[in-house]
């Protein structure tokens, strides 16, 4: 179902709740299958015991409230929360954890002592407040939807924000700016040991040519008639294979393969002479 699908589906109900100031049932069936969907991934967010089940709770209570804006007659808002929070801020979270990763022996010590009792009392003080509205709150038709939404939801809101208040939004937007520079530089360590050049490195690697080192490019594996493999060794001008063109990581595990099998068809001669010198460097 795509986002202008849904939009079109819940225009009615926003319609009937801002000519008649009640919920219609269509609304109030919406609410209350989504709003146990919403309470649910929000405990999940605090009881996941892996970080990317916990940002997927989030992720369905991001898009629930899409759907209720969208359902309050407020597309604009809606299209933003699916767009910018959900395609945006928490798939660059799901992103940064697959990257990342997360250790599963997190410490689970208190920082501050007492934190864990003082956030539970704040939060039922929360929950009171928040049940003390919802039982307390009343209804009222709503005035001036339709004024401000003359020409249209998006257009009248970027009327309001690119209009009035549009010294304000650069204000918010240069602090952002702000905040993202002063975050780069206190993140900032400096370097353990002092930053090595191309020239040192290149000098480096000349001075191992006395102890047998290479200078040029490691030759890439081998490739012959029946195979062009990683893992057959290459051969050089003298017909003795060279270790080294097959991967370190093959080489450790076990995994690099004979050439015999696998070069073309060449004189018996030349044959017992590439074996003969390849059993040498071996033993």
């Amino acid at each position: 179902m795509t986002v202008s699908t849904t939009v079109g589906a819940l225009v009615p109900l926003a319609s009937s709740l801002a000519d008649t100031g009640h919920t219609s049932t269509g609304e109030a069936v919406l609410f209350w299958v989504l709003a146990p969907v919403m309470v649910i991934a929000a405990l999940g967010l605090l009881f996941a015991r892996k970080a990317v089940h916990a940002a997927m709770g989030v992720v369905v209570v991001m898009i629930s409230l899409a759907v209720l804006y969208v359902a309050q007659e407020a597309p604009f808002l809606g299209v933003v929360q699916v767009i910018v929070y959900t395609g945006a801020v928490m798939m660059l979270f799901l992103f940064v954890l697959m990257l990342v990763g997360v250790d599963a022996s997190d410490s689970l010590v208190e920082t501050l002592a007492g934190q864990r009792w003082i956030g539970l009392l704040l939060g039922a003080g929360l929950a009171s407040v928040l049940i003390g509205v919802v039982v307390t709150a009343t209804y009222s038709k709503p005035v001036g939807l339709a004024a401000a939404n003359v020409d249209g939801n998006p257009q009248d809101v970027a009327k309001v924000i690119f209009g009035q208040h549009v010294f304000a939004l650069e204000v918010v937007g240069t602090l952002l700016i702000t905040a993202a520079v002063g975050a780069l530089v206190l993140t900032h360590r400096p370097r353990l040991s002092r930053l090595i050049g191309q020239k040192e490195k290149a000098d480096a690697r000349v001075a191992t040519l006395a102890e047998g080192g290479i200078i040029t490019p490691l030759p890439a594996p081998g490739v012959y008639a029946r195979s062009n493999a990683m893992d057959v060794p290459a051969l050089g001008p003298d017909g003795s294979p060279l270790e080294q063109s097959v991967p370190r990581v093959l080489r450790i595990r076990g995994q690099e393969r004979g050439y015999g099998g696998v070069f073309a068809e060449i004189d018996e001669e030349t044959r017992h002479q590439i074996e003969g010198d390849h059993t040498e460097e071996q033993s």
